[in-house]
């Protein structure tokens, strides 16, 4: 089978989607300006091209077969994505357009969203497109460019840039709210220790950094989220450790307390600006890339 044959002209494909859109070739004309027997013959032709029936014809209706309904779908998904992609080459000449970036729920809402507004008068062409994070390393959708992972920086086939997380903070409820009054690393071994789901070792490093033996690193609740633990410390509900850039806040506010100065450690994890190796030179990717790590952060 020829590479032609696989690849319609597109005015075949529009047509084929304005009148499955509507349901008959009258309203289809009218809203590609064609006449009802030019947008039929356009139909036909594409029949022919792909051989196959799209549509079941009545007198009165054009209905989409079940493998015209599978088309359908697919190809205005690629149109529309097209005409996203020439808007935006257009209305940025060039020299910009959107970025499709996945980050964490946490870190997005806490650290970078903050930044954007210098992004935005630095770099105004630049238009950033958050897409549903998928936990996990995979480029393999073509809409997204990059991604800020948690990790330890090394993801096959992909270059990475740190940017912040490594500061670990000890967090402890307010002083009216503590189950332990936290004098020494001694005392967090009487508190009830909140868990991240991920960093399953984060409370055994923590324990090493301090001297610390004999603490039940496996003991207390479980949560999926930084953001959720820091909530269940404010309440009462015991000791977190959870990176700095993501709570700093909440200890400035006095949500949270920090019982111990320097009691936190310092991790191999972080997150990280991480993207294929393919995408390294997209001028849109670079100019936000080297922005990202040059702008002052928003927690030293």
């Amino acid at each position: 089978m020829s590479l032609r044959r696989l690849n319609p002209p597109l005015h075949l494909l529009r047509a084929f989607c304005t009148v499955a859109r509507f349901g008959g070739v009258s309203r289809a004309a009218e809203a590609l300006h064609l006449t009802q027997s030019a947008v039929s013959k356009q139909v036909q032709e594409l029949e022919r091209w792909v051989g196959i029936d799209l549509f079941e014809r009545s007198r009165k209706r054009l209905t989409l077969t079940p493998a015209g309904e599978r088309y359908e779908k697919a190809v205005s998904a690629l149109l529309t994505r097209l005409e996203a992609a020439t808007l935006e080459l257009i209305t940025s000449g060039g020299d910009g357009g959107a970025l499709h970036l996945s980050v964490l729920p946490t870190f997005a809402a806490k650290w970078l969203i903050p930044l954007l507004p210098q992004l935005h008068q630095q770099h105004p062409q630049v238009t950033l497109h958050f897409v549903p994070f998928v936990h996990g390393y995979d480029f393999s959708d073509p809409e997204l460019d990059c991604s800020i992972l948690f990790g330890d920086g090394h993801w096959p086939g992909a270059r990475s840039h740190y940017l912040a997380g490594n500061d670990v903070a000890l967090i402890a409820p307010r002083k009216e709210l503590a189950e332990v009054d936290i004098r020494s690393p001694q005392d967090v071994a009487r508190c009830t220790l909140l868990r991240h789901a991920t960093i399953p070792a984060s409370w055994e490093r923590w324990s090493e950094a301090h001297g610390l033996h004999g603490l039940n690193t496996l003991a207390g609740p479980q949560f999926d989220q930084f953001q959720t633990m820091i909530r269940a410390v404010s309440v009462g509900m015991g000791v977190a450790l959870v990176p700095r850039c993501l709570v700093q806040d909440e200890i400035t506010a006095g949500t949270v307390a920090e019982p111990l100065p320097g009691g936190g450690y310092t991790s191999d994890l972080g997150y990280w600006l991480c993207y294929p190796e393919a995408r390294a030179h997209l001028a849109t990717l670079v100019r936000f890339r080297d922005w990202l790590l040059a702008v002052p952060k928003p927690v030293p």
